[in-house]
């Protein structure tokens, strides 16, 4: 019994990590450098995705083509695709955009359809009326939402399963897009009675992140949805609050960045301005303050910088990390 018990006290010392205070700022306002886009217009409610030599944002609002393509290293605008529309072709509610590396296609979730689309990268580059085709049909009680795609037959993200009216519980999942079966991952907080949270995933290190928007929690677990760390900030509670947290999360090689809010998810306060920076083990190491309100980022791994869309006096922007954080590998 006592050595039980010592069991139990090393492994929650190992796995649950308390942060008093996260307090060691860096200020990178005038390091981030706009990005000046003048070819198209795109609404404030916009997504950045890297993918292959290429930027791509998807305009959630927009009345035209929803999804942009640029050149990633100088910005460079391209072309554009996809119409809002239930007909063919069309997008009726665009959601994630997922690189598949070894077909050179992107797969872009339609919420209204309830279907995920396939886009041929090279086609889309050079044909203006380039017709999406079907991927696959989704199953309505269990939805893909965001995920990272590894091959067809394994896909690591979350999923939403629809409850009652008006309400969801959204899982980190396994999916296999070929037969459709999805695998919960068996961890959930115990703590936690209403979860909303972002996903992201990196197979480079093995694990998964679920970071709490309504909570000051960040969760580490491997791939097979095994805990690694709890994550609690400054200001948990296991008491669902009006703060908002974590909005956005990314790897960039060997640090964790996050978007992190503390405003009122009542007012206009709750878009974040500043990101913390973890070690893989979920260690605090630094705030990044940008002094803009962050809607979402993404990393360029091949030039180490961020790309933000922003609902700010400059709408996109990105931050090189070379001299501020160290280098990634």
């Amino acid at each position: 019994m006592l050595l039980a018990l010592c069991c139990a006290c090393t492994q929650n010392v190992t796995t649950e990590k308390y942060q008093k205070s996260r307090n060691n700022i860096v200020n990178v306002h005038d390091k981030i450098k706009e990005i000046e886009i003048e070819d198209v217009l795109i609404g404030k409610i916009s997504l950045p995705y890297v993918i292959d030599k290429y930027l791509i944002i998807s305009d959630y609002k927009s009345p035209d083509q929803l999804i942009h393509i640029f050149d990633k290293n100088t910005f460079r605008y391209l072309t554009s695709t996809t119409y809002k529309g239930q007909g063919p072709g069309e997008i009726a509610m665009i959601g994630h955009i997922e690189y598949d590396k070894a077909r050179r296609k992107f797969y872009v979730t339609d919420h209204g359809k309830q279907k995920i689309f396939s886009y041929d990268l090279d086609s889309v580059l050079s044909d203006p009326s380039y017709m999406p085709e079907v991927k696959l049909d989704m199953d309505i009680n269990l939805l893909p939402d965001t995920y990272k795609y590894i091959d067809d037959t394994l896909c690591i993200g979350r999923v939403i399963k629809p409850i009652g009216t008006n309400d969801f519980k959204p899982y980190v999942a396994k999916w296999n897009m070929q037969t459709g079966n999805i695998q919960l991952m068996k961890y959930e907080h115990p703590d936690i009675q209403k979860a909303r949270f972002i996903s992201e995933v990196s197979t480079e290190h093995s694990m998964y992140l679920q970071c709490y928007t309504r909570h000051d929690l960040m969760t580490i677990c491997d791939l097979n949805g095994n805990l690694k760390y709890n994550i609690y900030g400054p200001a948990w509670t296991s008491d669902v609050s009006q703060t908002s947290h974590y909005w956005d999360a990314t790897f960039c090689g060997d640090k964790i960045i996050a978007s992190y809010s503390g405003g009122d998810r009542r007012t206009n306060t709750d878009l974040p301005t500043k990101l913390l920076v973890f070690n893989p083990e979920g260690d605090y190491l630094q705030t990044l303050e940008t002094g803009y309100r962050i809607f979402r980022f993404c990393y360029d791994r091949e030039n180490n910088r961020l790309i933000f869309c922003m609902d700010d006096e400059i709408q996109f922007g990105y931050l090189d990390l070379g001299d501020i954080i160290a280098k990634n590998r």
